[in-house]
């Protein structure tokens, strides 16, 4: 049954609507030609919503007569309509280290990303600070994401602030470091438990914000710590909890070296309790089958972050074998790492780590990835990543035509496959027309350009 067949053709008087070419995934596409119902396509589609939630999809010519009068219908016939795109591992405070010169890993973290977090413990930068992350995320087109705050309290707090009053779904936590990082951002290994347990109490499933448990990695945090974090998941059911992984060849063998008794970097998380279905481990490039088994085994996913991968020289993630290994894994960013928030553009450089990998991403499986296959790696696909009545009305009006070689592209290309791995291959943030949360438009590059954009809608 369709959606709007179950809605006997009656929307309540206050429905809302957007009228163009519309994209949704229904399941898994698979990674050669993508089973026919595990997308729906409609180069001429309605989305309607009331009250933040979808009400239904479906063609014009069947949704458009039964619509009362009173519903305002967007008209975007040149654009495209998809959900928003979903982040699953990505660093708020990290902005402005993007495009630092000249070092891996372990130096860049010293370098880079360490003095610009202690940045974060003034409550006045990280309220702005905030502020600008989720703005520039929505700019993005990206509306909902797994998120690395700093080891400061307040910065989370003002995190989940700023994402609760513009009704992002959010996930973050305060990160916990304890040693072998520079005062400023190391925190007290008790206090830093007691603060991340009143955090998950405040914020964890307020409104839209959920609760991510974060030890930035094995190396940053005492034994203590990481006993402490597994109890955090023991003692909050429903949080997740986020970390790095395997991401670089010094930074494991510093692992070995920290951790002798355990016989690999994933089994210190293993012993620690933090591996299970709601962990999400960043990067695990490195890694063999044998790490991958115990993924499986347990449930934990992976955050493919192909953008700072190539751009610290960490390595090629495999995809392939983590998907034959039964392993979900989401798509990342990784910003400041990673060279863009845009997820559009991280779907580009996931294809290029393929093909140097001997693989093939299609960008049937590339935008599953993006919206409802990140939405189930974040445990958020009942709510979110596509277009099922009673979800989310988190979406995106996509500009088809946003650069000059778009247009050309554009006016060649007529195929789906092809208009999609286009955007995929040469889109960016220019792509995002308009980003809404929950019904409300949050982001218009219109008028943040300074255009009018009234002459889109019609009664």
């Amino acid at each position: 049954m369709s959606s709007e067949q179950a809605l006997s053709g009656r929307f309540p008087l206050d429905c809302n609507a957007v009228r163009g070419p519309l994209l949704h995934f229904l399941a898994e596409p698979g990674v050669g030609t993508p089973a026919p119902d595990s997308y729906e396509y409609l180069p001429d589609g309605v989305l309607v919503w009331r009250e933040g939630r979808v009400l239904a999809t479906g063609d014009a010519a069947t949704l458009l007569p039964e619509l009362p009068a009173q519903c305002r219908v967007e008209q975007w016939p040149d654009g495209l309509i998809m959900p928003g795109l979903i982040d699953t591992h990505v660093h708020m405070p990290q902005l402005s280290v993007m495009a630092s010169y000249g070092t891996q890993l372990l130096d860049w973290l010293e370098t880079y990303t360490f003095p610009a977090e202690s940045r974060f413990a003034d409550p006045v930068w990280a309220e702005r600070g905030a502020e600008r992350f989720v703005d520039l995320l929505l700019a993005h087109g990206t509306t909902s994401a797994l998120v690395f705050s700093t080891s400061h309290r307040g910065a989370t707090e003002a995190l989940f602030r700023a994402a609760h009053q513009r009704d992002m779904a959010i996930i973050t936590g305060k990160v916990m470091m304890d040693r072998h990082a520079p005062e400023g951002v190391r925190d007290e290994t008790r206090q830093s438990y007691e603060d991340s347990l009143e955090l998950i109490g405040h914020w964890h499933g307020r409104g839209r914000q959920r609760y991510a448990v974060t030890p930035r990695f094995a190396a940053t945090s005492s034994v203590e710590q990481l006993t402490l974090a597994g109890r955090l998941l023991g003692e909050a059911p429903g949080v997740l909890m986020q970390t790095h992984w395997a991401e670089n060849h010094a930074e494991i063998a510093w692992i070995r070296e920290l951790f002798p008794d355990r016989k690999s970097y994933l089994d210190v998380y293993d012993h620690f309790g933090l591996l299970g279905s709601t962990s999400v481990l960043a990067h695990g490039i490195h890694i063999d089958q044998e790490d991958r088994r115990r993924l499986a085994e347990t449930g934990s996913r992976i955050a493919f972050c192909p953008t700072s991968n190539t751009f610290l020289g960490s390595g090629l993630f495999d995809l392939a074998s983590a998907r034959e290994a039964g392993v979900e894994v989401g798509l990342a960013t990784d910003v400041g790492g990673g060279t863009s928030l845009s997820m559009l553009a991280t779907l580009g450089e996931a294809y290029k780590v393929c093909q140097l990998r001997g693989q093939s991403l299609n960008p049937f499986q590339a935008l599953y990835m993006a919206t409802l296959g990140n939405a189930g790696v974040l445990h958020q696909a009942d709510s979110v990543g596509n277009f099922a009545p009673g979800k989310h009305a988190d979406f995106l009006i996509i500009d088809r035509f946003a650069s000059p070689m778009l247009r050309m592209k554009n006016t060649a290309v007529s195929d789906l496959r092809g208009l999609l791995f286009d955007l995929m291959i040469l889109g960016d943030d220019r792509c995002v027309r308009r980003t809404y949360i929950a019904g409300h438009c949050r982001y218009d590059r219109d008028t943040a350009q300074g255009v009018a954009f009234d002459a889109c809608l019609s009664g």
